[in-house]
């Protein structure tokens, strides 16, 4: 080789160089993420802020924003509003399925946080009995894909009921009121009406809870990897005290949800399972199997945009690779 092609070839391994150094150091100004009262993990680390303590020296700020339900996480993601979004699997596969360009990386609780209630006099035993009545519930979350399933399997469809699309509070409030027959409920909503209302569960299947998935816009994932295996770890860190401190979550949900304690242990113990065995921490076969149930519902059902498929969109949805190697270099 030449001295001259020497000369260019050194400065051309100089600038890939500096090109990857470059990538390897950006950074964001600022990371925003959602809490939710659905979601334990995110208020013991908006509690703590043990993220804030490990972006400090980064110069990164912390934004939190608040999300009344999955629907409502997804919209501050497609807005850009937001860089991560703590959903359903359900909703998060409905909203990459209608164009939402985000990934799910990680798994905080397998719950099971949606079951379809009536009021304790209420005429209604099955769900079969539902036919023609009004059923509160919010769109493109979990207790809404629960309620169509399990009218799916009592031989019904949603032209068989009328379904009245209220955010989860306002559903809730509705039941109360009895401006609704019955109420697609999500925690702690749920287990509020369970113990302070009296409810009565009409359908109920763990399998239909779709667990709770934090996502990721897809374009901050390929930008900034490394600040996304950080959120993650943050999150196992929160997953694991929850798991050594039941009481003390339980407290802090309660502030939260401004609940009973009572109403938050409800929650956190019955319904709320937090290990890898039940599919917590790394995206895996038992979130898929979950999903790929939820698929021919959202075809049928016509809740997918018309020439979308939800089956390839399952495919593109999860990356556990983000999870995966937060939880390798701990």
């Amino acid at each position: 080789m030449n001295r001259s092609l020497r000369s260019l070839f050194l400065s051309a391994i100089a600038l890939i160089g500096a090109g990857a150094f470059a990538a390897d150091a950006a950074k964001p100004a600022e990371l925003r993420l959602d809490f939710a009262t659905y979601n334990p993990s995110s208020l013991v680390l908006k509690k703590f802020g043990w993220l804030e303590e490990d972006l400090k020296a980064d110069g990164v700020a912390v934004r939190w924003i608040f999300s009344a339900g999955s629907n409502k996480a997804n919209e501050l993601v497609s807005s850009n509003s937001s860089d991560f979004g703590s959903t359903a699997g359900s909703a998060a596969l409905i909203a990459r399925t209608n164009g939402v360009p985000q990934k799910t990386i990680y798994v905080y609780s397998r719950p099971e946080w949606a079951q379809l209630l009536v009021k304790a006099d209420s005429p209604i035993k099955t769900v079969a009995d539902l036919r023609g009545k009004k059923i509160a519930a919010t769109r493109g979350t979990d207790p809404f894909t629960l309620t169509l399933r399990g009218l799916r399997d009592a031989g019904l469809t949603q032209k068989d009921v009328e379904l009245v699309p209220l955010q989860h509070s306002d559903g809730y409030l509705a039941w109360q009121r009895g401006n609704v027959d019955a109420w697609a409920a999500l925690d702690p909503f749920l287990a509020t009406a369970l113990l302070k209302d009296g409810a009565r569960v009409i359908f109920a299947k763990v399998e239909y809870n779709t667990f709770g998935v934090l996502n990721v816009r897809e374009e901050f994932l390929l930008q900034y990897p490394t600040y996304v295996q950080r959120v993650i770890k943050a999150y196992e860190k929160a997953r694991l005290w929850i798991i050594a401190h039941p009481d003390d979550a339980a407290a802090i949900l309660a502030e939260a949800a401004k609940i009973d304690v009572v109403v938050a242990k409800n929650q956190l113990t019955q319904r709320t399972a937090l290990r890898p065995e039940d599919g917590a921490g790394v995206p895996g076969p038992l979130l898929r199997a979950a999903l790929a149930g939820v698929v021919p519902v959202l075809i049928e059902e016509k809740i997918a945009k018309p020439g979308s498929d939800p089956a390839k969109s399952l495919e593109e949805l999860i990356d556990s690779a983000p999870a995966l190697a937060a939880v390798a270099s701990k």
